[in-house]
């Protein structure tokens, strides 16, 4: 008789590993993207302004492209679309370099067309990898995205800055140009999923809603994973300069971040592992809830030691929140809404990301680090409990997803 493979040994399928290896070659050059901008900038005429100016055009890029392309892959075959943002942003990457001397706007054409093309695929990658699972398995397929994301998340700023110094300063962005396109080629050795489009779901329902308004039915949990996301963000920005009043050296800012996405990788790995109690929308609160208590603890904890300590369960902690809050959304939309749900919620983070770095900078000029981390916490626990008080009253859009091991199919 031929042994049930279980947990994690049970998502090691041909597809999944080459999803796997799209996930890879697709997340990276995003990883990279901002510190590979910078370093490609540092030594030309414009410096680290002109770097910080490309890396904000990239980000707005992927907040605009999010969800514009999003709302398309519900309407059309996915694997396409993916695709060809992936090659898009490949030839914007490998561009890039090129435009050493050119005016100013052109890069930064580069760079927001860099990020605003592929700006889909995380959350068409996410749904194709919950197509590629039976429902019962989606938390822990969802656990294992994370993991990989942070892992890649941990390694890309260290590989960035090899290749700046070692190589030449565009060699980073080159590599991104040759990993996404690697992404799309990828692409087509996955399968092409049965399109659900809304016209299909509303021969189940009765009626077919606007897909704006099924969208924006899922704010509460944009809005915790904005919350999530700008809260970890103060304290990722503010970091550095919470070690300089604390006279130990910035350099340990990049070990402390690297330790943290680490932690989270494991928090992300742990969490698939096992069937949690309470649902998902529950699990995802009280993530939240210690994770604030951990980046508090950052400001209390003594030397380095602690502000390590605090800043790895803050990760392990964090990794729930996202995967939990994924989880809550295919419970609050319906099947033909995730994969543009998930390109909403990625363009909310990355918008709170990008207003936590300015109000990060105000804070610091008006008071010192340790009253910018906790004023992040505050506001991020603020944001938190209004988002709880609205999923209060789910939605009914579709069945609740099962926990690992549920009986039913």
């Amino acid at each position: 008789m031929t042994a049930v493979r279980s947990g994690y040994r049970a998502l090691m399928t041909r597809d999944l590993l080459i999803w796997a290896l799209v996930a890879l070659t697709g997340k990276a050059p995003v990883a990279m993207a901002p510190l590979a901008l910078v370093f490609m900038s540092r030594e030309g005429p414009g410096g680290y302004t002109l770097g910080a100016t490309l890396a904000s055009a990239y980000v707005l890029g992927e907040v605009v492209g999010a969800p514009l392309l999003g709302t398309r892959l519900a309407r059309h075959r996915m694997r396409p679309q993916l695709a060809a943002g992936l090659l898009v942003a490949a030839a914007a990457f490998a561009a890039i370099p090129l435009t050493r001397g050119a005016p100013v706007p052109v890069p930064i054409a580069l760079a927001f067309l860099a990020g605003a093309a592929p700006a889909a695929c995380p959350g068409g990658v996410r749904t194709l990898l919950t197509r590629l699972v039976d429902e019962a398995a989606v938390p822990r397929a969802l656990s294992a995205e994370a993991t990989l994301t942070q892992i890649t998340w941990a390694a890309a700023p260290a590989l960035v800055v090899v290749l700046a110094l070692q190589a030449f300063a565009g060699a980073p962005l080159v590599l991104g140009a040759v990993l996404a396109a690697a992404s799309a080629a990828l692409l087509v050795l996955l399968p092409e999923p049965e399109p659900l489009t809304a016209a299909a779901a509303a021969k189940r329902t009765g009626r077919e809603p606007a897909m704006t308004r099924v969208l924006l039915s899922g704010w509460p949990v944009y809005l915790t994973s904005a919350a999530a996301m700008a809260m970890l963000a103060t304290a990722e920005l503010v970091l550095p300069a919470l070690l300089e009043d604390r006279s130990l050296s910035v350099g340990w800012s990049g070990p402390l971040l690297a330790g943290f996405a680490l932690a989270s990788a494991a928090g992300a790995f742990c969490y698939g592992l096992r069937t949690w109690p309470g649902s998902v929308r529950v699990q995802s609160l009280v993530l939240l809830a210690a994770t604030a208590g951990c980046v508090a603890l950052v400001t209390v904890l003594p030397g380095l030691p602690g502000v390590a300590i605090a800043l790895a369960a803050a990760g392990v902690f964090q990794s729930g929140v996202m995967v939990s809050r994924s989880l809550s959304l295919r419970e609050r939309l319906p099947e033909h809404a995730h994969a543009a749900g998930y390109s909403m919620m990625y363009a909310v983070q990355g918008a709170g990301y990008s207003l936590t770095a300015s109000l990060s900078a105000v804070a610091l000029e008006v008071a010192d680090p340790t009253t910018a981390i906790l004023g992040g916490v505050v506001i991020a626990l603020v944001i938190t409990a209004v988002s709880a008080l609205a999923e209060r009253t789910p939605l009914p859009t579709r069945e609740p997803v099962p926990a690992l091991g549920d009986p039913r199919p």
